[in-house]
């Protein structure tokens, strides 16, 4: 089955779902997986919801549980149903003609009758027994009452009495639409707390839930955005007045667990804050909460509202538009830590600046995911660099300082000294030019007429035992090729693939060569070097096939690795032209070259004898020998 990407914008269908294989694939967003990850991704439901959901609509019976998690789903059930009733009297009231002035306050909100009607809005009676009675007429005990958090009651207490009196009330959902909690807005101006919350229950706790989820997940999916704001009216107003995908949290600081449900629904969702001191001591605290969580493509970004206005007021005073203009102005996470680190001090000591490095080392060190600490360690370090240069007094002839070690108010820094001894050359560091080895690598080279030799080993693998991409469909989707040939070819195969019922090696080409492929073909089978890799062979057994592959596979997915460290090696010795990234930079040219000789799983300690990593020390020697040398005036500066 074909149809327009429920996951990203298109006019014309690219998502393929096929039923037979219970997998699905887009080739424009490259999308892919099966059923249970489908609705995970579409719905932001957790894997177990996914299940539960599934298992319901297909009439498949789950395991039955223990008696004592029988016991538990029963209770949970009984307050659901509580809850359900609770709210159909919430609503009735506010129609009622006891509800008037409720109705009254939201409409001066600007509030239509069509978003009370969304957001289930109702009204809590005056009296203090109103609701307790309704749900004794429908069949609740008064513990049942208690444990669901509507009435209030304890060893103290003689008359058990309603929580919510006097309110205008708004259901809180679960991420599946069910009541699980209310929240209420009191009507008397006297009263002390204005806002009253359903306390924690079997069904409710409030650092796990967002105020919307229900209601925001599918436009947050549609528009590929998400906005968390403080409170209920905020993300009403909001509603109305068309930004759909809005959530908030429940009168506490974000939580984790909240970010984890927010990431669900969108890779980065936008954080509202005020524009004031206290706007921006929540930012920071909530900046603190999400670096641990932190995860590759998952981030937030931060908003400020004008000084004094909270979204509702926005909208009411200055339309839509102001409020989607606060939105595009979000900045990402990175800005919003700096800025607070660097804005809170005085940074014109060595002392000091030291402390500054000192914090914001432990801040990025709280970032639980390797790849993105170290990515936040290397761009606070570059921040920091950037800023103390522009803010230390220029040198002579009134330039800038180039090195960091300038930029901290010290000497330039030294290089080390010649292993032999002798003096430390005076001339600045030449950045020597590539080696011939490396020019001719597919890292510098780039995509090329010919491919390297692993991404076509790949390639020819699929070709001549198709049925391996049945089983290894995500797998080929994520590879990551430097030669476009290659690239395309992976694409053509995933295209035939999801088109056909059964695919063998004579189809498959015929639907390459139909694409216009047949010379990337003829690159793929001329670029493979080693005739040993008999598993590649048309008449090889699966079993050979299949072991050969996943090595090849875990080959590419190292190599890959190795050569994006290596970019930013690249780019940290043009930043900083010193002596720890020089060496660093040497070290991954010498894993890398090594790697593309032997694999990056070979043992670096053991010798390497082949000419390739002969010529090694002679890349070694080019850099060494340049270290002294200095570049032209008009020269430009390239990496090693």
């Amino acid at each position: 089955w074909w149809a327009c990407c429920p996951f990203h914008e298109e006019k014309t269908p690219s998502f393929h779902a096929d039923d037979r294989r219970g997998r699905y694939h887009c080739f424009g967003c490259k999308a892919s997986g099966d059923i249970f990850k489908f609705v995970m991704e579409s719905e932001g439901l957790a894997f177990p919801e996914a299940v539960e959901r599934l298992a319901g609509e297909a009439g498949v019976v789950l395991p039955k549980p223990t008696a004592e998690m029988a016991e538990r789903e029963e209770e949970r059930a009984r307050l659901l149903r509580l809850m359900e009733v609770a709210a159909a009297f919430f609503e009735a009231e506010l129609q009622a003609p006891g509800g008037r002035a409720a109705r009254r306050y939201l409409e001066g909100r600007g509030l239509s009758r069509a978003t009370m009607a969304r957001f289930r809005m109702g009204y809590a009676p005056q009296g203090r027994a109103a609701l307790k009675a309704h749900l004794a007429e429908s069949g609740f005990s008064g513990e049942e009452m208690a444990r669901a958090g509507m009435v209030i009651a304890g060893p103290d207490i003689a008359v058990s009495y309603d929580r919510f009196r006097n309110r205008v009330i708004f259901p809180i959902t679960d991420a599946r639409g069910r009541v699980i909690a209310f929240g209420g807005r009191a009507l008397d101006p006297d009263q002390p707390a204005k806002y009253l919350n359903s306390p924690e229950t079997p069904l409710f706790h409030k650092g796990h839930v967002l105020f919307n989820a229900a209601g925001a997940r599918q436009a947050a999916f549609e528009q590929d955005m998400l906005v968390a704001v403080e409170g209920y009216m905020d993300v009403v107003a909001l509603v109305e007045a068309g930004i759909a995908p809005v959530v908030a949290p429940l009168g506490t600081a974000l939580t984790e667990r909240q970010m984890a449900l927010m990431w669900r629904m969108a890779p980065e969702p936008v954080l509202c804050f005020d524009g004031d001191e206290a706007g921006r001591k929540a930012a920071a605290r909530a900046i603190d909460t999400a670096l641990p969580a932190l995860a590759p493509g998952h981030s937030l970004r931060i908003a400020f509202l004008p000084d004094g206005l909270d979204p509702d007021d926005l909208v009411r005073q200055e339309g839509p538009q102001a409020m989607e203009a606060v939105i595009a102005r979000a900045r990402p996470l990175a800005d919003v830590l700096w800025e607070r680190e660097w804005r809170n001090g005085d940074w014109t000591t060595p002392e000091r600046r030291a402390a500054l490095e000192q914090r914001l080392r432990a801040l990025t060190g709280l970032i639980r995911d390797p790849g993105v600490r170290r990515h936040y360690e290397r761009d606070m370090r570059e921040r920091l660099f950037q800023a103390l240069r522009a803010a230390m007094p220029r040198g002579r002839g009134d330039r800038p300082a180039r090195r960091s070690g300038e930029a901290m108010g010290g000497r330039r820094q030294a290089r080390p000294a010649p292993a032999g001894g002798g003096p430390v050359p005076s001339r600045p560091v030449r950045r020597a030019r590539g080696s011939a080895s490396l020019k001719s690598s597919a890292l510098v080279a780039g995509a090329s007429a010919q491919p390297p030799a692993r991404e076509a080993l790949l390639i020819m693998v699929l070709l001549n035992h198709p049925w391996l991409i049945d089983a290894h469909c995500e797998d080929i989707a994520d590879l990551a090729f430097s030669s476009r040939a290659m690239a395309r070819l992976r694409d053509a195969i995933l295209e035939g693939h999801a088109m056909a019922e059964t695919l063998d090696r004579s189809a498959l080409r015929a639907h390459l060569e139909a694409k216009g492929l047949a010379k990337a073909i003829r690159l793929a089978r001329r670029a493979i070097a080693h005739k040993s890799d008999r598993f590649v062979d048309p008449a090889a057994a699966p079993e050979d096939v299949e072991v050969g592959w996943r090595h090849v596979l875990a080959l590419h997915r190292g190599m890959r690795g190795l050569e994006r460290e290596l970019e930013a090696a690249e780019r940290a010795w043009r930043a900083e032209a010193s002596a720890e990234a020089f060496e660093r930079l040497k070290a991954l040219r010498l894993k890398w070259l090594d790697a593309a000789q032997h694999g990056p799983d070979r043992d670096p300690a053991e010798p390497a004898e082949d000419a390739a990593a002969q010529g090694l020390a002679r890349t070694d020697a080019e850099i060494e020998a340049g270290a002294g040398a200095e570049d032209e005036a008009d020269t430009p500066r390239t990496p090693a």
